[in-house]
């Protein structure tokens, strides 16, 4: 990815309204988004030779291409591991365009994972090999999964739920200063969190994400155009995507330390290719679908030290003013979960200077990917 620094910026972002039910479909929302963002960048639909998206997005290139008014593509490609490709499909894109491959491009993520089912309700078909090794013992949902995990990361390290309150408080925090956010104007206290149901012990309601209605996409175009565009551009620095040897999707079974996630394979990359380094970023939006991502990423991408992560979230350090400020638009789990595609919308919102809880002199930005699965990170930079 060295050949895409700077090569690329975002220069459009849109989405639609948050809501745990929306009548519209996934596809109309896609569209409502795509031509948002569009509208954002000064850019015209048939100007577009480019898309990314997730496989597991339900509206096709085709649909939306003809639904939107699209132009011919000539690059067309969709990142799986559900949260964990959100940062890859902005990646595919401005490899493509460094690349000569095109020169337009729109990624999107649109989903009702608020009003349609839950993805593991399906009993018919047969279980992926993986699954095999945890469903038949209880680890049903990824909530069962990252669970486990973070009752390992409590007892190896010392972390306490307070640690995880800490996380879930500032995105809290954050989505309330955001209107858009579903979480916006209802506060998050200590006893509201310690007195919450379990969802799957050691995680309480407030450990985890959203479920939420919604759609978002951005444009990327090469550096020489985003200069004559709308809005003040926000680069693409580096990108990396990550699966570490032997990996098991959530659980790390087979691996040497099941802490120690896809976080830090993307990370290698993602910093070799960087001009700056952890201490360098001002402001980072880090997929939160549970707390306990959180620390664990705060050590992959080298924030601190192994074992370190909870007790960086200590004394403010996540809020505004603090060490490192997270998931100002609040986040998943307290703006909106859509496989982390707000986080990175939220990224170019900082840089951009117009978010709603503005890091003063913010010009770098983290953006990360689901940790657990197969994932994928991004360094902006204004």
């Amino acid at each position: 990815m060295a050949g895409i620094k700077d090569a690329t910026a975002v220069v459009g972002i849109g989405q639609t309204p948050f809501a745990k039910q929306l009548p519209e479909s996934e596809k109309a929302l896609a569209c409502r988004a795509i031509l948002a963002a569009l509208d954002d960048a000064g850019i015209a639909p048939a100007e577009v030779d480019a898309l990314a998206s997730y496989t597991m997005e339900e509206t096709d290139e085709v649909e939306v291409a003809k639904a939107v008014g699209l132009g011919d593509l000539s690059f067309f490609s969709k990142v799986g591991f559900g949260g964990g490709g959100s940062c890859a499909t902005v990646a595919h894109l401005a490899g493509a365009i460094a690349s000569g491959q095109a020169t337009v491009g729109v990624a999107w993520r649109s989903r009702k994972r608020g009003s349609g089912p839950r993805p593991w309700k399906n009993t018919d078909v047969q279980l992926p090999t993986p699954a095999q090794w945890t469903r038949p013992f209880g680890l049903l949902r990824p909530a069962d999964e990252i669970g486990m995990l973070a009752r390992r990361y409590m007892h190896e390290y010392g972390a306490t739920r307070d640690h995880l309150f800490n996380v879930a408080l500032a995105c809290r925090n954050r989505a309330n200063q955001n209107p858009a956010a579903i979480m916006y104007e209802r506060p998050l206290t200590r006893e509201m969190y310690m007195t919450s149901r379990w969802i799957s012990e050691p995680l309480c309601l407030f450990d985890n994400c959203l479920e939420t209605d919604g759609a978002l996409a951005c444009v990327i175009v090469s550096a020489e155009r985003a200069r004559d565009c709308r809005r003040r551009p926000v680069y693409v620095h580096s990108a990396a995507q990550g699966l570490p040897a032997q990996h098991h999707g959530m659980v790390n079974y087979w691996n040497d330390d099941p802490l120690t996630g896809p976080a830090w394979s993307a990370a290698r990359h993602l910093w070799k290719h960087a001009d700056f380094t952890p201490e360098d970023v001002d402001v980072a939006q880090i997929y939160d679908a549970f707390t306990p991502l959180i620390p664990l990423s705060l050590e992959g991408y080298g924030f601190c030290g192994r074992g370190e992560g909870a007790a960086f979230t200590e004394g403010g350090a996540l809020e505004i003013g603090g060490l490192l400020p997270i998931n100002t638009g609040g986040g998943g789990l307290s703006e909106a979960y859509v496989h982390g595609f707000n986080l990175i919308n939220e990224g170019v919102k900082q840089l951009r200077g117009t978010s709603t809880a503005q890091v003063p002199g913010a010009a770098t930005c983290l953006v990360t990917a689901g940790e657990g699965v197969p994932t994928s990170a991004l360094l902006l930079r204004a």
